[in-house]
């Protein structure tokens, strides 16, 4: 699969080291790259990963959000405060709805960021996936399962507005309690 990431940051570059091991052709992207070089890019994947800081998906350039019109768009973001201690928003929309509602047209499936970038590479660990658009959603849990993640289709985009909360208590966990980043999800099966 073609996929390409806009986002070099912790984040991004460990998508981009696990999906250029699980065999996929990758190409990245960063602010400093030229719109029309993201637009080129994202017409030539057949997914495009955000892991840019939530509030960057508002300010693309319109050629890159009309390059993601119609293709799926995995949303990796989280609307987290400036010092990554409290969310932005929540209860009555999400970042993933939001970054739909920014990018009309886009396929927004909400995936990869209740994984910390410090454990993008430790197998098994739990991938809710959401979205609205069923066969982007299929895509995106045959990405995550291919990774080794337990991938699980957890309903519609709005449901991204409890998804985000847990990465806070992740990060609460990890940086304001000094577990470390190292810590994730399980998902128990009785």
């Amino acid at each position: 699969m073609k996929i390409s990431i806009i986002g070099k940051g912790n984040v991004g570059s460990a998508l981009e080291r696990r999906l250029t091991a699980a065999g996929h052709t990758v190409t990245t992207a960063n602010s400093s790259t030229a719109p029309d070089r993201v637009a080129a890019q994202v017409a030539e994947a057949d997914a495009t990963a955000l892991a840019v800081p939530f509030p960057a998906v508002a300010q693309f350039d319109a050629e890159i959000k009309t390059a993601l019109r119609n293709r799926v768009v995995i949303d990796a973001t989280n609307p987290l405060a400036a010092d990554f201690m409290s969310l932005t928003i929540g209860h009555t929309t999400s970042g993933g709805e939001q970054v739909a509602a920014a990018l009309p047209g886009a396929r927004v499936v909400k995936a990869f960021n209740t994984v910390l970038a410090a454990t993008l590479e430790v197998p098994g660990l739990f991938l809710p996936v959401a979205s609205d658009d069923k066969t982007a959603k299929k895509t995106v849990l045959e990405l995550g399962t291919q990774l080794g993640f337990d991938a699980v289709d957890i309903g519609p985009l709005a449901n991204a507005r409890y998804m985000e909360p847990a990465v806070e208590l992740l990060v609460q966990l990890a940086y304001g309690q000094g577990m470390g980043e190292g810590i994730g999800f399980t998902l128990a099966r009785a």
